[in-house]
Parts: C-alpha cells; sequence; structure tokens
C-alpha cells in the first residue's frame, strides 16, 4: 500500500469508518496515557466518594442528571469503547498519515470543556441500570480493562475508525481516531463528566447529607 493512499472501509454493525494509523505509540505517549487514565478514575472516586442515596439520586432539575446517572453515562461509554469499538479497531486495515498529535491535543483540551454541550445518543443515555455500588464497580474495572488494553496492544495507533466525539468538538475538522485517542476520549470524557458532577454537588439545593 503507498503511503500516501487513504484505506477506507464500512465495518461491523456501528457503521464504523476506518483510516489511516501511525507507528507504534510512543514511550512517552504510553507515560501520558497511564498519568491520565489514573488522574481522571482518581477524580471521579473524589468526587462521588461518601455520597448519601439523596445525593447520588439528587437531579438540579428535571431535565438534568443525576450523579447516579452520569456515572452510569461514564461506564457505558467506557464500555462502548472496550467492547464494539475495540473490536471494529482490531479489524480496521492497517493505512498512514494520521496528525495523531493535533488530535490527540483536541481529545484532551476540548472534549473536557463543559463551555461546549452536546446532546448523549440513545445508545449513551442513562436508564438506571445499576446502584451507584454497581456502576462504581464498574468504573473500577473498566479503568483496568483500559490500561490493559493500552499496555499490551502493539498496534493502537495502526488502526482508526469513525469517532463521532470528535467530529463533534472539531466541528468536522477531524473525523477519526486511533485506539490510543480513544483510550485517551475515555479518560477525557470521564474529566468532563466529573465536572458535571462538581456542577450537580454546587447546586443550591444539594441536599446536604
Amino acid at each position: 500500500m503507498k503511503s500516501h493512499r487513504v484505506a477506507m472501509v464500512v465495518v461491523g454493525c456501528l457503521g464504523l469508518t476506518a483510516f489511516a494509523g501511525d507507528p507504534k505509540v510512543t514511550s512517552t505517549e504510553l507515560d501520558h496515557a497511564r498519568l491520565y487514565l489514573q488522574q481522571t478514575q482518581n477524580g471521579v472516586v473524589g468526587a462521588t466518594k461518601g455520597l448519601s442515596q439523596a445525593q447520588w439520586k439528587f437531579k438540579p432539575a428535571p431535565d438534568r442528571w443525576s450523579i447516579a446517572e452520569i456515572v452510569e453515562h461514564m461506564v457505558v461509554a467506557q464500555e462502548l469503547i472496550l467492547g464494539p469499538i475495540r473490536e471494529q479497531l482490531a479489524k480496521a486495515p492497517v493505512v498512514s498519515e494520521r496528525d495523531n498529535k493535533r488530535v490527540d491535543a483536541i481529545v484532551e483540551n476540548q472534549l473536557p470543556d463543559r463551555t461546549s454541550k452536546f446532546q448523549a445518543p440513545e445508545i449513551l443515555r442513562p436508564t438506571g441500570r445499576w446502584t451507584p455500588a454497581v456502576a462504581m464497580d464498574r468504573l473500577s474495572k473498566n479503568y483496568a480493562q483500559l490500561l490493559e488494553y493500552l499496555e499490551k496492544t502493539p498496534d493502537l495507533r495502526q488502526h482508526a475508525v469513525d469517532a463521532p466525539p470528535l467530529k463533534a468538538v472539531s466541528k468536522g475538522e477531524y473525523e477519526t481516531m486511533d485506539g490510543y485517542q480513544w483510550i485517551l476520549t475515555a479518560a477525557a470524557h470521564t474529566e468532563r463528566h466529573t465536572k458535571q458532577i462538581l456542577e450537580v454537588r454546587a447546586d443550591v439545593n444539594f441536599p446536604a447529607k
């Protein structure tokens, strides 16, 4: 395959599109992703520590999510990345020439920014699947799986698929993310919604206990 050719294929039931991939993740990138995963996990654990049932369930308004719903949304998004998206990445062809540094920066700097609001797709909306305790346990296990995915997948940069979150925050400038960027996205998404949890906690009507 010529280096300047862009390969494109529609794969799987999600209709994901594969584009260019780059060489292996560097040791610096690995260290950075490890730290970002740890920081964002610590952030959500700290933001939810010691909450009562009333605090978990409190809604600032009828059309806003409770902390329990926010955490459920985080977990569902992580499991989408660890399940269907990871499977599609593994099947995507190896291709080349992507602006990885720019896309990495957009994921980390723009995705957590709460000044831009987006409607969650139906698949990611909370439905009361789990109790808060179960959701937090799943979140912890998901973080362990994300770290394992990072550590044990040598070709994270070599496969990329269609990425609606990136399209949204980049206003269509970039459309695909590789495996490394999806791991960053899992962390950035958690960071974004940890900020949302703190917004709920700051509401004047948030239960004292």
